[in-house]
């Protein structure tokens, strides 16, 4: 309903007119209750660090979860602000390095794919096209919400500073339509969350995992013969970030299968190991195992399918 979209989105818009030092008041005392009350997903962000740093003692983890849900609660309150933070504010608290070999790559009339990570504040990263050439569409592929009315406020949030919001399901046929006429894209993939089971082709050593990965970044970038890029993010101090472009090639359809995306994991695995309190740890990240992978599904013709699937079932007898 329309009505619960404006109510929703007028009690955000108030909440995000509060100054940031009154934001991160709140940011402290949402952490008390996520994790002294509620105890948010704590045994989850337990194991995730527990077997992403077996060389780290108790100590050195808790010090690590206790810092992730800081910062966690900073995410919140931030991402509430973007309603209302002006350009020259948000472009002084994210700032972006190495955008000129972006300008360069657009201007030379070749679109750009970025790898990114639920790492830092993602969702400031939409602040993107306040720093590169206005040549270049700029966007983000993101998955719908269920719920159309915070799927509608989370579009808002998104696209205030000019970048666009691709579906996942739509990201080839956008892209396409870009290329169709003539306009350059600089498209933000955020490429480390747990794919469906359909979905998964390959696998990666990822902190210490035997972990299965996205590859659909990969596949459009060398279809599309896009720039490659890995975004390398930072928090500064709070609630300021800086955001470098580290390209990786220029040519990635003369890659190997899957080498953009074993680089892509080893470069996020070094930004997260830098700081590892700024990644998403209660994200289950690891639910999905090889082993059961194998015992469910196999893999013909590059395909994955169930097992059980009707058409892997044995023809009945005739009588």
């Amino acid at each position: 309903m329309k009505i619960i979209y404006y109510i929703v989105l007028a009690v955000w818009y108030l909440l995000s007119l509060l100054p940031m030092r009154v934001h991160y008041f709140n940011s402290d005392i949402l952490f008390w209750i996520l994790y002294r009350v509620i105890g948010y997903r704590k045994d989850v962000v337990r194991k995730n660090l527990r077997e992403s740093f077996p060389e780290k003692d108790e100590e050195e983890l808790h010090k690590i979860e206790r810092g992730f849900y800081h910062f966690f609660c900073d995410y919140l309150v931030e991402t509430v602000k973007l309603l209302t933070i002006s350009k020259e504010d948000l472009r002084r608290r994210m700032t972006f390095k190495g955008t000129e070999l972006v300008d360069e790559v657009v201007e030379s009339g070749q679109s750009c794919a970025v790898y990114l990570g639920h790492l830092c504040n993602w969702e400031w990263i939409t602040s993107l096209p306040l720093w590169v050439t206005p040549k270049a569409q700029c966007g983000q592929i993101y998955h719908p919400l269920e719920n159309a009315d915070f799927d509608r406020l989370f579009l808002k949030l998104r696209q205030r500073m000019g970048a666009v919001c691709i579906p996942m399901q739509d990201t080839l046929r956008e892209i396409i339509r870009y290329r169709r006429t003539g306009q350059p894209v600089v498209i933000g993939f955020i490429s480390d969350q747990k794919p469906h089971w359909v979905n998964i082709h390959h696998w990666v050593d990822f902190l210490h995992h035997d972990t299965p990965v996205l590859t659909g970044t990969e596949r459009i970038a060398r279809k599309m013969n896009h720039a490659v890029f890995f975004m390398d993010v930072r928090r500064i101090r709070r609630g300021y970030y800086e955001a470098e472009f580290k390209l990786i090639t220029r040519e990635p359809q003369k890659m190997q299968d899957y080498q953009l995306t074993d680089i892509y994991f080893k470069m996020l695995e070094e930004s997260i190991c830098r700081a590892p309190e700024f990644w998403l740890w209660s994200h289950d990240r690891w639910k999905r195992t090889r082993k059961e992978f194998n015992e469910r599904f196999m893999v013909i013709d590059g395909k994955v399918i169930a097992k059980d699937h009707p058409d892997n079932r044995p023809a009945p007898k005739r009588r």
